[in-house]
């Protein structure tokens, strides 16, 4: 099991940030931090995605890993 921390800009579409790590509750405790450090930043989200490979979250969570131009060429 992967669990990836991303920190991603709405406003700009685009990834600040991406961590891995094979504990969940290690990637839960980043989480926390990171959120304290963003939490003036309303556009910016922090979440941590959990998968069996980064293969699975690719699939699953384009958004955060593509650029737009990258997920308009998978909608054509």
């Amino acid at each position: 099991m992967t669990n990836v921390l991303v920190v991603y800009d709405r406003s700009a579409g685009r990834l600040l940030e991406e961590q891995e790590f094979e504990n969940r509750r290690d990637a839960f405790a980043a989480r926390f931090r990171t959120e304290k450090l963003y939490r003036d930043h309303v556009n910016v989200e922090v979440v941590v995605l959990s998968a069996k490979s980064r293969a699975d979250l690719l699939r699953t969570h384009a958004r955060y890993f593509l650029s737009l131009d990258e997920l308009a060429a998978r909608m054509a």
